[in-house]
């Protein structure tokens, strides 16, 4: 049910930062917000349907640098559309774990990964008290809250102090910790009505 609601709604396209990926999107995030409403059930905003800053700026950078990940384990937090996860399964990376707690976002990465010909995991917890076993941990546009960030910045520093590679893509959100270390920085194009610009200036940060 999940799989069709998403590629009934979306369409695919390639990500304009990255377009080796091809993602089920939406044209704006109000109607399809409303259109999970009707299901019955409250749902959180469609996150899902879009590819967002700091996604895209991970998702290229892994790409660009497949040495990063070829042949490691890798987990994307919070993977919302799965956009991460996939490049992350093209760059190399075996075996992907896309995670989240939204069963829309598991569905939408993975009719995603699908779409792209790769194999990712899905996994639907929240995983944000434990240690992951991966040796990549991958987290795309995560501080946009204080309460996120408040349970996702201890987890990734668990993360890394494991010895786990830990790199988070952040367009500048209000919540981004100080005194991480920058990798790279891109202008990446997004959508007006979610983001207000056309372009944000996107980091990729590691945690360590």
């Amino acid at each position: 049910m999940l799989l069709e609601f998403i590629r009934s709604n979306t369409s695919p396209a390639p990500v304009p930062f990255v377009p080796e990926v091809t993602l089920f999107q939406a044209d704006e995030p109000i109607a399809l917000w409303e259109k999970t409403e009707e299901l019955g059930v409250e749902q959180p905003p469609p996150f899902w349907a879009f590819a967002w800053a700091g996604g895209q700026a991970l998702a290229r950078h892994l790409l660009d640098h497949p040495d990063l990940i070829s042949g490691r384990s890798v987990l994307d937090l919070a993977t919302g559309s799965g956009l991460v996860a996939v490049a992350a399964a093209l760059a190399g990376g075996k075996p992907v774990v896309a995670n989240d707690i939204d069963p829309y976002s598991l569905a939408a990465a993975a009719a995603n990964a699908q779409a792209n010909g790769v194999t990712v995991d899905t996994v639907e917890a929240d995983v944000l008290d434990t240690v992951p076993a991966e040796q990549v941990v991958l987290a795309g546009d995560v501080f946009y809250s204080r309460e996120m960030a408040v349970r996702v910045l201890p987890f990734l520093r668990r993360a890394a102090s494991h010895g786990a590679l830990v790199l988070v893509g952040d367009p500048g959100r209000a919540y981004l910790p100080e005194g991480l270390i920058k990798r790279a920085s891109y202008d990446i194009p997004v959508l007006e009505s979610l983001e207000s610009v056309k372009i944000r200036s996107t980091a990729v940060w590691q945690i360590t």
